[in-house]
């Protein structure tokens, strides 16, 4: 995931697209409810301070702790099972977007950009059998930045080799699309969690479909 992309000789719209609420059904996961389901009553305490105070699942999203680093200082005796146990039976694909990606992987250059531990991010890609759609993955835990952060969207833009009106972004979040939008991105928001947004909406697959032949 670290090359950078072949120099672009056929210029087409670029799809940035979110995992966690686009791809993946559960907007903001589910690993937190998770790991307290996993762990006796006695042990909550010490996870709300691994959380809460020393920021574990942040410094994980953003690189700074592998994903068996990151699950083995929650307590996980078998860190690498626990990943592909969550991943696999506690997040709902939407199979949707296969067929999506289908009818749209030629005509645009799908890059996912997501926060998300990379090791996570990878599993989820082959566990689907959805990275051949992808162009290229900019992923949190793999570059040291996230979302909303403006940063992220220029080095999405240098990355690329791409102007930012090339570009639209799929997201979930109507904070991220606000900051995509700040850096010259055109932007729809993916609405799992029915929020107010003054621009482009869809609730699906088949109406980003069509909204996005009438952004072309």
């Amino acid at each position: 995931m670290e090359e950078r992309l072949e120099k672009r000789t056929e210029k087409k719209q670029i799809l940035l697209i979110d995992m966690y609420g686009v791809i993946i059904k559960e907007s903001k996961g589910y690993f937190i409810p998770y790991t307290f389901e996993h762990f006796d009553k006695k042990e909550h305490d010490r996870l709300i301070k691994a959380f809460r105070e020393d920021c574990l699942f942040t410094k994980a999203g953003n690189g700074h702790l592998s994903s068996d680093e990151f699950l083995s200082l929650l307590g996980y005796p078998n860190p690498t099972e626990t990943m592909r146990d969550y991943l696999k039976n506690y997040l709902n694909f939407d199979n949707d977007f296969v067929q999506f990606a289908e009818h749209n992987y030629k005509q645009y250059d799908f890059v996912l950009l997501s926060n998300d531990v990379r090791e996570w991010s990878r599993y989820l890609l082959e566990l689907h059998g959805i990275q051949k759609y992808f162009k290229r993955c900019i992923v949190s835990g793999e570059i040291h930045m996230r979302k909303p952060e403006s940063r992220i969207f220029d080095y999405t833009i240098g990355h690329i080799q791409c102007s930012p009106q090339e570009c639209i972004l799929v997201d979930n979040s109507v904070q991220n699309l606000n900051a995509a939008q700040n850096a010259g991105i055109n932007a729809v928001l993916f609405n799992r969690d029915h929020e107010a947004y003054a621009g482009n909406v869809v609730n699906n697959f088949q109406e980003l479909d069509s909204i996005l032949k009438k952004l072309m």
